[in-house]
């Protein structure tokens, strides 16, 4: 992954807008995500009327330094609507992109084959939402849909808080790194995508977290912080809805026009 030769600067959509880590500000209130945890008890209350589930299988995946406790409220809200809800079950991602590609992979692939060929819903949160994206692309007819949130999609980890740190533990060039998460990108991905990003990350920089690559993926903003997007009510809601559609593949993709 370690790469030093100089790289050309990379010409983004210009309605990416300019691509930086989160201000010091956004990153402070990350500091409302415990509050965001409590409030996520009553979720379900709040979201009685959302499309009950049509039993199809969803794989979770959490983010980076994250296991799978992180995404166990989300679980039993999707279970409580009929989903078969699966762990993604590799414990704690550490960030090792490829390996845990190939990890994510082979769960999908053992769940498919157990499931008469049923393909999976596909639901990452920030990096794990990277895994869930590289499976769905390279193996698209085992995952049906991917759903990400606050997921770094350009540049990797280089917008992001964690960004230099990361580069150190993996040895890594950010700017070389960026090239090849361009290219990769570059490359598409055929399923529906419902992409959920805040304004007011303080993890990710949100505009590396909007899919300014493919025509039908659905950006859409949330008002939360990166810590407790996988369990504010607004999250839930929405993807309980890109559950529910039967085509998500047909909605109008919403990244045009975004805005400071």
């Amino acid at each position: 992954m370690k790469s030093k030769t100089p790289m050309n600067r990379i010409e983004y959509p210009t309605a990416t807008g300019p691509l930086k880590p989160p201000s010091k500000f956004s990153t402070l209130k990350e500091a409302r995500a415990p509050l965001e945890w409590l409030l996520a008890w009553g979720n379900r209350r709040k979201l009685q009327q959302v499309p009950p589930g049509d039993g199809r299988m969803v794989v979770l995946v959490p983010g980076y330094g994250a296991d799978e406790w992180s995404m166990r409220p989300l679980k039993k809200f999707l279970q409580g609507l009929k989903y078969r809800v699966f762990d993604w079950g590799h414990g704690r991602n550490r960030g090792h992109v490829s390996q845990d590609t190939g990890l994510l992979a082979d769960t999908v692939s053992r769940l498919v084959a157990q499931h008469s060929g049923q393909a999976v819903t596909l639901i990452g949160w920030s990096l794990g939402g990277v895994l869930a994206r590289e499976v769905a692309r390279l193996h698209p007819t085992w995952v049906d849909q991917i759903i990400t949130m606050g997921t770094p999609l350009l540049g990797g980890p280089k917008y992001t808080v964690v960004a230099h740190k990361y580069a150190r533990s993996m040895d890594m060039d950010l700017d070389a790194y960026e090239a090849e998460i361009h290219a990769i990108n570059s490359q598409g991905i055929s399923q529906p995508l419902t992409v959920i990003y805040s304004k007011s990350d303080g993890v990710v920089g949100w505009r590396a977290s909007v899919d300014t690559y493919n025509e039908q993926a659905k950006n859409i903003e949330v008002s939360c912080s990166h810590l407790g997007m996988g369990v504010h009510a607004q999250v839930w809601q929405i993807i309980a809805e890109s559950l529910a559609t039967k085509r998500p593949d047909q909605a109008v993709n919403e990244t045009a026009g975004v805005t400071a």
